[in-house]
């Protein structure tokens, strides 16, 4: 299956909520996502601020590509993003383009 590095944000009912930096990989169809033994659906554009949902507990999530500037966070805010331990270098290497963080686990 495909993968990518990704921005992903539970919302658990509201505007904000806990994100993380990590490995998605996505089904043939694209259509759902697969992340940490979470299968994630699209909401096909009738979500409220989020993009996904989980199929076994039905919570919404907003699923997004890394930005360079790490400006991730749907509303813009400045709160610390946990990046998984098997992305953390390839993130700040590759996306980030700062290879003196790759240690770091924070965004």
């Amino acid at each position: 299956m495909k993968s990518r590095i990704m921005y992903i944000e539970r919302k658990a009912g509201s505007l904000t909520g806990t994100a993380r930096i990590g490995r998605v990989t996505f089904s043939k169809t694209g259509k759902t996502l697969y992340y940490r033994g979470k299968k994630l659906q699209s909401l096909k554009g009738a979500g409220f601020k989020s993009n996904y949902y989980d199929l076994a507990s039905g919570e919404d999530y907003w699923i997004s590509g890394c930005k360079k500037d790490g400006s991730d966070r749907l509303y813009g805010e400045r709160v610390p993003i946990k990046i998984d331990e098997d992305v953390k270098t390839e993130y700040w290497t590759e996306i980030r383009k700062l290879p003196h963080k790759k240690e770091e686990w924070f965004a």
